[in-house]
This record gives C-alpha cells, sequence and structure tokens, in this order.
C-alpha cells in the first residue's frame, strides 16, 4: 500500500497531500472537535432513557448529569420527556415507561429486605431521581433510583421520618409535609415540612404547616407548594387547604367542602396542569377542576378507570406535561385485572373530555397500582 506524506495544514485545519488535494477520510490524522456549547446543546437532546449509556461512554457527559447540569440546560431548553415510573401488585420490581410510551423497561431490583418490598411506600421525584420512602427492619428509609446511573441508591433520609405524607415536585426540587412519624410507633400526626434538592441530594426544613395532617395529598401551583385535606391529629377529616409560598403557610379553609368524604378512602387524587388544579372524585369517578375565584369545584365529566372500585386506592392520577394521565381497571373492560392507560387535555371551560387511551407497551400488570410517579425532566 502506497504511503502518502501529509503537510501539516491547508489553512483551514485540514491536512492536505502534496499534490494539493484533501485526503480521504482514512487519511484524517486531525480530528475537528466540537465547541463545549454546542456539544452540550447536543447532548442534552439526547433521549434521557440513554443517559446512562452515555455516562459510561463520556467522562464530561458523566460529570454533567452528576451535577445535574445536563439536567438545567434540558430546562432552559424547554425540552421533557416525561417518564411513568410505577409500582403494580403483585410486583416486586418497578417499571418504567417513557415519552412516547412505545416501549416500557423494568428497573433494576432494589436492594433492601421483605419488610420494605411488602411494606407501605410512597413514592416522588425530584430531578432525575425517583424517590421511594418506606420501612425496613431496622426503621424508615428513602430509596433513590438515579436514572442517570440506571441504578438504586440508599438516602439521604428526610429529617423528619414520614409515611402517608403529602408530596410535589418542582423541577429539581420535591416537598413533602405533615404525615405520621415514621421513627416510632406512637402514630404522631406531623406538622412538619421539609424540601428536597436533588442537585445537592438534601434535605432542608421548611415552616411547620397550620394544621397537623396525615393521608393528606400535596401539589405544586403558581410556583406555591399546597396541601389539601386529610386527617388532623383526632381523626377528624379536615375540609381546608394551605399553600407555602416560599416564606410561610397560608390557610384555606373550606377548600375541599364539595368533595365527597366517605370511609377508607384513599388521600386527595390530585393532579395539576397549566397551573389549574383537578381531583378524581373515586365516589362517583368523576373529574372536578378547582374554581380558584369562588373557592369551588366545577364537574367535568367521567373518566374511564374505576377509581370507586376500591376508594381511590389502586388508581394513578398524576399530570404528564399539559395533559393528565390515568392508571387503573378500565370501566368497560372483559378483563378485572387488565391495566388501561389514558390521557386528556383538560379544558375547565369545556366540560367535553377527549380521553385516549395508550399502549402499555410490552407490560403487562395487575391494574391495581401501588406507587406512581411522574419524572418530568
Amino acid at each position: 500500500m502506497r504511503n502518502l506524506e501529509l503537510s501539516p495544514s491547508d489553512g483551514n485545519g485540514y491536512s492536505t497531500k502534496r499534490d494539493g488535494s484533501l485526503p480521504q477520510d482514512a487519511d484524517f490524522n486531525n480530528v475537528l472537535s466540537l465547541g463545549y456549547e454546542l456539544e452540550t446543546s447536543i447532548l442534552a437532546r439526547f433521549p434521557r432513557s440513554q443517559y446512562w449509556k452515555l455516562c459510561y461512554l463520556n467522562k464530561r457527559f458523566l460529570a454533567l448529569a452528576r451535577s445535574g447540569e445536563i439536567y438545567k440546560i434540558r430546562r432552559e431548553l424547554g425540552f421533557k420527556e416525561p417518564s411513568v415510573l410505577m409500582l403494580a401488585s403483585g410486583e416486586s420490581h418497578w417499571f418504567g415507561m417513557e415519552w412516547p410510551f412505545k416501549s416500557s423497561k423494568k428497573l433494576p431490583p432494589i436492594q433492601s429486605d421483605y419488610c420494605f418490598e411488602f411494606g407501605g411506600k410512597e413514592s416522588f421525584c425530584a430531578g432525575s431521581q425517583l424517590l421511594v420512602s418506606g420501612k425496613e427492619i431496622d426503621g424508615a428509609v428513602i430509596w433513590r433510583f438515579d436514572s442517570t446511573r440506571h441504578e438504586w441508591l440508599k438516602g439521604p433520609s428526610m429529617i423528619n421520618s414520614r409515611c402517608l405524607f403529602a408530596s410535589a415536585s418542582n423541577g429539581a426540587l420535591a416537598f413533602v409535609a405533615g404525615g405520621l412519624d415514621a421513627k416510632t410507633y406512637s402514630l404522631q400526626v406531623l406538622d412538619a415540612a421539609e424540601k428536597y434538592n436533588s442537585e445537592s441530594k438534601c434535605w432542608e426544613p421548611l415552616p411547620r404547616m397550620n394544621r397537623k395532617r396525615k393521608f393528606c395529598s400535596g401539589c405544586f401551583m403558581d410556583n406555591k407548594f399546597y396541601v389539601l385535606g386529610g386527617q388532623d391529629e383526632h381523626g377528624k377529616d379536615l375540609l381546608c387547604g394551605e399553600f407555602f409560598d416560599g416564606k410561610s403557610w397560608t390557610l384555606i379553609p373550606d377548600m375541599w367542602k364539595d368533595i365527597p368524604l366517605f370511609v377508607s378512602q384513599s388521600p386527595p387524587l390530585l393532579a395539576v396542569v397549566n397551573n389549574e388544579l383537578y381531583t378524581l372524585d373515586a365516589s362517583s369517578n368523576e373529574l372536578e377542576v378547582y374554581v380558584k375565584g369562588s373557592n369551588s369545584w366545577k364537574t367535568l365529566g367521567v373518566v374511564p378507570v374505576r377509581a370507586d372500585a376500591q376508594g381511590g386506592w389502586g388508581v394513578a392520577f398524576k399530570s404528564l406535561g399539559d395533559e393528565l394521565l390515568v392508571i387503573g381497571a378500565p370501566s368497560v373492560s372483559n378483563n378485572r385485572r387488565a391495566l388501561s392507560m389514558y390521557t386528556c387535555c383538560p379544558d375547565p371551560d369545556d366540560e367535553k373530555l377527549r380521553w385516549r387511551q395508550i399502549g402499555c407497551g410490552s407490560i403487562q400488570l395487575n391494574h391495581f397500582i401501588r406507587n406512581c410517579a411522574v419524572m418530568g425532566t
């Protein structure tokens, strides 16, 4: 094979042959590199489901992912790929479905004990992390699934370990409030609240709520953390709600007065789309929207799943970008154990709901959803 001598450069960054022509690809001995900002912008546009692979291939991407910088860039670009993470009854593995929900995957097993696996759990997301709170033999614990590393890690624990609490996500942050004290068996109802930062992996205490609450639910709306419903330390149903604006808590009397309450019902099923608050009434399977100006609720129509079958338990009702997501047993089906997923773009001024059934990929799970969270980065 004839060896070609290359001159240093043609002035444009390319090596040239002695005859002045450009070499073929095999003849290049200088590789052009992209600018830092352009390269980072390109990496940010990769499907988030592939990030864990990129971490093995590119050290700089690994640093961007671990620091959370890549997710900041995605937020600045307005680039979102929501993922639905859920744990169904009878399963020990979590399953994940990523936009556009044409496929599903089984997450790695959590290396915990049987007490955590079969006990009650709460779940919520912050940034690229799924946090699952529960109890092991040695006490309260949080397991954290890092989607960039595709693995489960233990901790960090909350300042006040709790169960049956309210939670809400906002970008890289997650908020929790109320619940029962999980450190002891005194069943003490809490008014304590705290905030988790997925970038620093630290919990920060927040001011205490106006009411102690258990079996409550949370949401993030109008840049405020809302906590609704639940019961106080005397077991009395609470009709008031309250919100945290970053400085203090404000009580909203009778915010829950229009929603029927019954024995053994689940905590309120809440979701926020375009800064509008929705709830799924588990007694009637109807979708309600909160009318902020009159502190009341308006009925929009029936959802296509059976939330009333077990008082709201086992149904997932979440916000998915500008859509509502509901997962559970379908209203009409020959298979009572069938898992169905529906989305809808709700309009508070339009009482006609247009639900769209989405495929479950290869998932064949029990319709009773024990835990569900949406990762929106």
